[in-house]
Parts: C-alpha cells; structure tokens; sequence
C-alpha cells in the first residue's frame, strides 16, 4: 500500500560535476548547532513516463529507486513551489498500480515507459538544534543523467538539496538559503533533477530547425491579438472540430496556454474554461487519495464548465458543447454521490449533537454511523471506477481537444464588455423570474423544488458573472458576492428537504427494529423550523440584491 510524505526542499546549483562542492559552515546558521555527516548514499533512479513525456510537462514525476533509506517507488505531485507530496509504493518490477491510477488523468491509455536514469552520489549532512532534533538534510548530489527514450544523450552536474525535517518551520529554510547565498550559491534553475536531465539529454536541432522554431513562435505571438477570434468554419466560426464524446480518442492533446493577455469575449471566456479543464485534471489524484474536500473541488469545477458552455453560448458554440455538456453533468452527479452524502451526514450529526440529551433515545448515534457509513463505503468504490472508466477518459480527451480548437461563434471576436455583460444580465433575469415564482407558492413540496430551481440558476448566473469579472470588473465582482450570497441560502433550505428525507427513512428502519423514533421526529421538526425561517428570510434578501442589479 503507497504511503504519503510531504516533501518541503530547495535545490541549489553546485560546481561542474567533477570538481569541488564545498558548503559554508552551516553551524553559523541560526537555531542549527550541529551537522553530522551520514556519509554518502550511491542512488539509482530509473524516471517513467510516455513518451511524450505528458507526466514531466504536468511538472509530476515517477521513478523507481535503490539505494539510500527509501528505496522504492516515488510519485511526486506539486502542491507549490518548493512542495510536493511524495506518494511512495514498494519496490517492484512494474509501476505499481495505485501510482499508475494517481497518474491516469495525465496519461489517459498511454503507457508508462523508462525515460531517463539518474546515478546520483549523494553526501548527506544532517542539520540539528541543541536537542539533537532534525532541522533539515543537506546534501551534495554528483549526478550523471542517461537518456532511455527520446535519444541517447547523456549529462552530469552537481547540485545541492535542502530538504526541510518533517513538521518543521519553512522559515528555517530561508536561513539556511541565506547562508548558501553569502557564499556565493544560487537557487538551481531547474524545478527537479528529472527537468534538467530531459533539458541536458536532449537530442540536439540542426541550426535550421532552431531558426524555423524561432520563426514559428515570432508568428504565433504575432498572431496573439487574433486570439480569440472565429475561424472561417462557417457562421458558427469554429477553429477546430470537437470530437463527439462518444467517439472520443484516447490520445490526450496537450494542453495548450494561452497566448496573451485577454481581449476578446472569447479570450476571457476560454481562459476561464481552460482553468476549469485544468482543475478537473489536477483534482483527479487528490480526489483518488480522498483528500479533503478534493471530491467538492472538482465536481464544482465541473459545474463551472458546464454553466461556462450555457451561459456563453453566443460565444462557444452549444451544438458542438451541449453534447460535452451532458457528459459533464454525468460527472458532477458521480461526484455527488459522494460528496452529498458526505454533506448529509455532517448536518445530521451536528443536529444530533446540538439535541439535549434528554431528547436522545435509542441507539440514534449507532444507527447514524452503519447507515452512513455502508452508504459512503460504496459510493467511494463506484467513484473510483468511474475515474478509471473510459466514459471519464473519453471525456477529458475530448475538453483537451475543445480548448485546443474552441468552436468558436461571431461574437467571440468582439469586445467583452457588450457580448460577456449581456450573457450575465440575461442569466440574472431568470433568477429574478424563478424566485418571483417560488416566493408566490404556499409552502410545500412545489415551493421546495422552486427554490432548489433557483439555486441552481443563481449558482449557474454565478460563475457566468465569475468568469465575466476580469474582463468587466467590479460589477462583475460584486454580482458574484450577491449570487454567493443567495445561493447560499437557498442551498440552507434544501439541505433541510434532504435532511428531512433522511430523518424520514432513519426513523422507518429504526421503527421496524424495535426502537424509539422519537429522536427522529424532534430533529424533523427542528430541520422543518430552518426551512420556514429561510422562507421568511428570501423576500428582503432577493429584494437587497435586486436593488444592486446585474453587471
């Protein structure tokens, strides 16, 4: 089973390999009143990843070690400069199958094969205070790199790494550089070994190629003001084909950055798609590992694209992103299933805890705890088979595929603040509409689903008015705020309809074993009292933000 380590490091240039590495003295260091030297480790790593080396463009990297106390297999994941989480399984002869799967979102159907060897000599020395507590490790790494795949070319180059203690303060680390930097050491330009491996080994352009690459990229940046602007597809302006979900391929497209600074609608508005994109690929792993929160994440990033595609639709295309559409409300309700389970119980069990003990019969907190737990144990395992399925693999090849060739309409080439601005307003009018139509309705069942349709909108009239602000500003902002703010109320009343839908079926099965229902029925009616008071809540808070407006 693969186990999790945090990895906080810097890494520093050293001398050309082969000649000296000497460090200051780093008992000047403040807090540090010892180095002991470990002696030196002799390090064998072989990096994996396809062949188009999707894994090091993603800034993740795979290896396979001997040698050194932690031998074995490591998966590195960014969480920020300097931060990594380091996934690490037992030495194997084949990628082990839990790092395979936290890769998948990358990797797609590719296959993992062995790009470069590192031989590393690595001369550890360990920082520690008065105590004989660990600070950080230092060490001097002579590394010679071997190209596996991709060419035959070979580097070698000594660098310095300081990697903090675990649990330790980053802070010290900033002492440390400080005294690294005084004697005349500089921070590497490499983010990782891997990076500069695959930099140094690769195989060389002729002097043609070179000039042709450096005259393809003056064009494109040439081009960059175009960006954003309908191709001649016909009226619908579409610059490249979308392939139909069902037909995607397998082959991931690499993701393509942005050429400049937006202009157009449709530059902002496929810079917010892509950061959608984007999110739901990074989220993968974390959601895989169960990280906190990471389920909430990516299913609300999903939303965000799917609200993008209805919401522009005079911008992107619908007959080409309605279909992809469908596909990502498949997965936003995948990742529910989870994820409002999860929600379900965290209210039930506060309003249990919130109860007087005195109105607590029966084994209520057991019952609670089976019920929920039988629930989420499956939900998790049809989630993970859904991330490894192909309908999940289809569908992020094919968001690869339309930010790469947006199916962009006639007014993506036109200025944000008319074409953006005028989506917002229309998405905020339904709002308007579908609250009036609630808060006309007696309270019931007809209500209920009233308000939940006017959650949705206002979550949807939301992200349209987020992904608007770059380009229209505060009012853009400040209807974000306003949207938030009423989404959130309405989500408070129907968590209280699922709520009451759980007590309802809690109590049945605690009915039909024999116990006291009672408890049940006072948290029913307390759940029932939160929806007739957000009830009576909505008509000043719609009223405040119909004051305020659209953007």
């Amino acid at each position: 089973m693969a186990d999790t380590k945090r990895e906080i490091e810097r890494k520093y240039e050293g001398p050309p390999a082969g000649g000296d590495a000497p460090l200051p003295d780093l008992t000047d260091v403040p807090g540090v009143s010892g180095v002991i030297d470990k002696g030196v480790a002799e390090l064998d790593a072989t990096y994996y990843d396809t062949a188009d080396q999707r894994l090091a463009t993603a800034s993740l990297t795979l290896r396979r070690r001997t040698g050194g106390d932690d031998a074995g297999w490591h998966l590195k994941l960014p969480v920020s400069e300097g931060v990594r989480d380091e996934i690490r399984a037992p030495l194997s002869d084949t990628v082990p199958e839990d790092l395979t799967a936290l890769v998948r979102s990358r990797i797609r159907e590719a296959e993992l094969v062995p790009v470069v060897r590192l031989l590393s000599a690595r001369d550890i020395r360990h920082l520690v205070d008065a105590s004989g507590t660990l600070l950080a490790e230092v060490s001097v790494d002579r590394v010679r790199a071997e190209r596996l795949s991709g060419g035959a070319g070979s580097a070698e180059w000594t660098e310095i790494e300081v990697e903090l203690a675990d649990d330790g303060d980053p802070a010290f680390l900033d002492k440390v550089e400080k005294k690294l930097r005084k004697a005349g050491i500089k921070r590497s330009a490499s983010a990782s070994k891997l990076a500069k491996a695959l930099d140094d080994t690769a195989p060389r352009k002729p002097e043609k190629a070179e000039k042709a690459e450096k005259t393809e990229k003056a064009e494109k940046a040439g081009k960059a003001e175009t960006a954003g602007k309908p191709g001649k597809a016909g009226k619908a302006g579409t610059t490249g084909k979308v392939a139909d979900v069902s037909k995607a391929t397998t082959k991931a497209a690499k993701p393509e950055p942005p050429d400049s600074t937006p202009r157009t609608a449709g530059d902002h508005i496929l810079t917010y798609a892509r950061a959608q994109r984007d999110a739901i690929v990074e989220l993968d792993p974390a959601v895989r590992r169960d990280v906190p929160d990471s389920v909430h994440r990516m299913r609300v990033a999903t939303r965000r694209l799917r609200s993008t595609f209805r919401s522009y639709g005079k911008i992107l295309d619908r007959t080409v992103t309605d279909p992809i559409g469908v596909e990502l409300k498949w997965l936003a309700a995948e990742l529910g299933v989870d994820r409002d389970q999860e929600v379900l119980t965290e209210h039930l069990t506060t309003a249990l805890d919130d109860l007087p003990s005195d109105l607590v019969t029966g084994p209520v907190q057991a019952r609670l705890s089976t019920w929920s737990g039988a629930r989420r144990s499956g939900s998790r395992q049809h989630l993970i088979a859904v991330l490894d399925g192909k309908r999940y693999l289809d569908l992020l090849t094919t968001l690869d595929t339309l930010v790469a060739g947006p199916p962009l309409r006639e007014a993506a080439s036109k200025k944000p603040e008319k074409v953006i601005a005028k989506a917002v307003r229309k998405d905020f009018e339904k709002v308007a509409d579908l609250v009036g139509e609630a808060l006309e309705l007696p309270p019931g069942s007809e209500r209920d689903l009233a308000m939940h349709d006017a959650r949705k909108k206002a979550k949807r009239t939301r992200y349209a008015a987020e992904a608007a602000t770059p380009a229209l500003g505060d009012p853009a902002a400040d209807l974000v705020k306003s949207m938030k703010s009423l989404q959130t109320l309405l989500g408070d009343h129907q968590d209280s309809v699922m709520v009451r839908g759980a007590l309802r079926e809690l109590a049945t099965e605690a009915h039909e074993a024999g116990e006291n229902a009672f408890t049940y029925g006072v948290l029913y009616g307390r759940a029932e009292q939160r929806a007739a008071a957000v009830e009576a809540e909505l008509p000043g808070e719609w009223e405040a933000i119909e004051d305020k407006g659209a953007v």
